[in-house]
């Protein structure tokens, strides 16, 4: 179980807004309010009873939960699709696994360039959401891919690593399965949102609140994990949350009214403390973006 405790996240963002301020980055004026902020929230009675406890929920269970309504609206879709599409426009057209598929969102751009799009995903419910009819979508865990080795030119991964444990036997199964030359594009969430909590929420059967099992990997994770499937690097991106004006909420929530509604946590409490979230996480990188080579024949 994990325990959460709405008080214990807005302090920690508080005190995340206070260490940037220890660097120089804000004025007295800006540490004196969060101080008087953080004694508010400590005063105040309906946070102090508010934790819950939340079920860690494994993927599969966790995304035939949510694949009814997966391909709704994503913010993370809309930070991921614009430079996945650019990257895809400078690869060449083969064949193309689409590792963890999902209901076939990148599959779909795949099939759009030409490729012949293999998909893989451990959800049954996911991929009878498919939505590319000329590809070929099986069942399939990342850690043993159902895939011959050498038999695909690109192999694309989005929002997946993020639920298994560690990187390398996925990355080295990747590398299996590309030919000499072949591309590996995966798109994350970045580990600074994962360690912000801003993971996947879904109601089980029973209506009881559950995160989707997700594990905060560092860039260097990544970055060992490519090279010790002997990738070379071709490109990284930390792409952030599009500003769009000020980003504060125009009416700050009541505290009753932000608790009362877990399944947007932790988002609607960084509204409770507009100016700490801001300072805190205004500029963090929202998901990261690597692209890899294997080295060719000739090398």
């Amino acid at each position: 179980m994990i325990y959460e405790h709405p008080l214990a996240y807005l302090i920690g963002v508080e005190g995340m807004a206070l260490l940037r301020s220890f660097t120089g980055e804000f004025d007295r004026d800006f540490v004196d309010a969060r101080i008087a902020e953080v004694r508010r929230l400590l005063d105040d009675e309906a946070l102090a009873d508010a934790a819950i406890e939340v079920a860690r929920v494994g993927t599969t269970e966790g995304y035939r939960i949510w694949s009814p309504t997966y391909d709704g609206p994503n913010g993370l879709f809309d930070i991921d699709e614009p430079i996945v599409e650019r990257i895809l426009d400078e690869i060449p057209v083969g064949v193309a696994l689409d590792a963890a598929c999902g209901t076939g969102r990148v599959a779909a751009s795949l099939a759009k360039r030409g490729h012949r799009v293999l998909g893989v995903d451990g959800s049954p419910d996911m991929l009878a959401r498919a939505r590319v009819p000329e590809g070929d979508f099986v069942l399939g865990d990342l850690h043993r891919l159902p895939v011959p080795d050498d038999a695909v030119d690109l192999v694309v991964c989005s929002l997946a690593l993020t639920h298994v444990p560690s990187l390398q036997p996925v990355l080295a199964e990747f590398a299996r399965v590309l030919r000499p030359g072949g591309y590996v594009l995966i798109s994350d969430m970045h580990p600074e949102g994962v360690a912000r909590g801003f993971v996947p929420t879904v109601r089980r059967a029973d209506g009881k609140p559950g995160r989707i099992a997700s594990y905060r990997h560092s860039i260097g994770d990544y970055l060992r994990a490519g090279l010790s499937a002997g990738f070379r690097v071709r490109r990284c991106e930390e792409p952030r949350v599009p500003k769009a004006g000020d980003p504060r909420p125009a009416e700050t929530p009541s505290t009753s009214e932000a608790i009362e509604v877990w399944d947007v946590w932790p988002w609607c409490l960084t509204q409770l403390v507009p100016e700490a979230a801001l300072a805190a996480g205004g500029d963090v990188p929202a998901m990261v973006i690597w692209l890899f080579q294997s080295p060719p024949l000739d090398h």
